[in-house]
């Protein structure tokens, strides 16, 4: 039985997780999220105008609760950021699979690029704030909070990137060097957190 049309969109995003992981992108239509939550079609056509949206509301989201974890632990805040990270780097990674997919779809569509810009400065932007809350100051000067937090966010982007492609990449040794990195940048004044 169809579930009323008063279902959430955020119960839709959950079931086209569901959806998409279990059928994987290539099949993954507004027919099967539909199948797969028990609403009709129109009810998701009422929610998201075409699968993209419903795509990058699906990236968005996990972008989204990820943030939401590392901030409610505020003083393992860059090691729980780190370990976010890696938990999605690997040669399976669904987010980092639907987010190329959704890169290489915007190079013909102005739309999806546009919001998959806005995500990627609102990541940027997060991260430079949660880095200009962990250091005092930038540990190398001249170089801003704001371009930390561009830098870094391409290395994780980068090694997620190799991951999908290099099944046998030390995720787990990159990772803890790369700690080891951040760790080193924030005492490489003698910084302490503020």
């Amino acid at each position: 039985m169809a579930k009323p049309n008063g279902i959430s969109k955020s119960e839709l995003i959950k079931y086209a997780k569901e959806c998409l992981v279990n059928k994987g992108i290539e099949n993954f239509t507004l027919r099967a999220v539909a199948e797969t939550a028990g609403v009709t079609q129109g009810t998701i056509y009422y929610h998201f105008r075409t699968k993209e949206q419903l795509l990058i509301d699906i990236v968005q989201d996990i972008c989204d609760n990820s943030w939401r974890e590392i901030a409610e632990n505020k003083e393992n805040m860059m090691e729980q950021a780190i370990a976010s990270a890696k938990s999605r780097c690997s040669y399976e990674s669904f987010f980092h699979k639907l987010f190329i997919s959704l890169i290489a779809s915007s190079f013909n569509n102005d739309e999806i690029r546009s919001k998959l810009g806005e995500i990627i400065q609102l990541e940027n932007k997060t991260l430079s704030e949660k880095l200009s809350n962990l250091w005092m100051e930038s540990p190398i000067k001249g170089v801003s909070f704001e371009t930390w937090g561009i830098l870094l966010n391409a290395v994780v982007d980068g090694l997620a990137l190799q991951a999908l492609l290099q099944k046998d990449l030390p995720i787990n040794q990159i990772y803890k060097e790369l700690e080891h990195f951040i760790n080193g940048l924030s005492h490489l004044k003698g910084m302490e957190g503020k």
